[in-house]
């Protein structure tokens, strides 16, 4: 279970992804999830990653993405 301000954090990235990736939020969702980067990378990072730009952090897991085999 995540807390209140990873929660936040994460729909954040959602919504800074889907404007990025031209996709509604819950395809984002899906992929992050799917992939377990919503879990394992942005809840798990949140400490660090919520300190970062949302440039960066877009590029950043864009690139996760698709080092996991997803093409967005």
């Amino acid at each position: 279970m995540c807390k209140e301000n990873e929660l936040s954090f994460s729909i954040f990235i959602m919504y800074a992804l889907a404007e990025k990736w031209r996709k509604t939020p819950v395809a984002v969702y899906h992929i992050l999830n799917s992939t377990g980067i919503l879990d394992n990378y942005i809840i798990k990072s949140y400490d660090m990653l919520h300190t970062l730009g949302r440039e960066y952090l877009v590029e950043d897991i864009t690139e996760f993405v698709r080092e996991k085999g997803v093409n967005v």
